[in-house]
């Protein structure tokens, strides 16, 4: 748009007219002292989040039946809520007939894990598919991909008792009761 001058008139400035005088600047000082304060907020919160994660779950745990033990055959696994509804946990029935669960969320970035049988001459394990990694099933050590360098997955204690599988506890990282 032009007037009768034939000066050239931008229709937005018309819509907004905020002069570049009424502009706040910010200055250098400012704008680091406000990064520095949002980085800091981060930082301690996923700080907190980290140390929650590291504390172990206390209290008593009650017992919980996941399943008949002819309801998994050799070679199998189920998912199930322990020791909360809202903590997945995985329990499998290896080929040998023996149980043994986990918590399902990978210490990686979360990700669910799941069983895997033994082929191409490579023993039984559990791996997470996110990050391609692999976890040890006796103990839930990370031995390839990026949980090689967490803590192992967190193993849930299991009886066995009148053809029925209860869990009823949670093991100290490093499968210890």
């Amino acid at each position: 748009m032009s007037d009768e001058s034939g000066c050239v008139h931008e229709k937005w400035r018309e819509d907004f007219p905020i002069g570049k005088d009424a502009d706040e600047q910010i200055c250098r000082r400012d704008f680091i002292r406000f990064l520095t304060l949002v980085s800091g907020g981060l930082a301690l919160g996923n700080a907190s989040i980290w140390l929650k994660s590291l504390r172990p779950v206390e209290g008593t745990f009650d017992k919980l039946e996941v399943c008949k033990v002819t309801d998994l055959e050799p070679g199998s696994w189920t998912v199930f809520q322990y020791p909360d509804a809202k903590t997945p946990s995985i329990l499998i029935r290896r080929e040998s007939g023996e149980f043994v669960a986990f918590h399902q969320k990978c210490p990686h970035l979360a990700c669910p894990v799941s069983y895997e049988r033994s082929a191409d001459g490579r023993g039984e394990q559990i791996s997470c598919h996110c990050h391609n990694g692999k976890f040890d099933i006796n103990n839930g050590q990370g031995v390839a991909g990026p949980p090689r360098e967490l803590r192992p997955l967190r193993m849930v204690l299991l009886d066995i008792e009148n053809d029925r599988v209860f869990a009823t506890g949670l093991a100290d990282f490093g499968g210890k009761s």
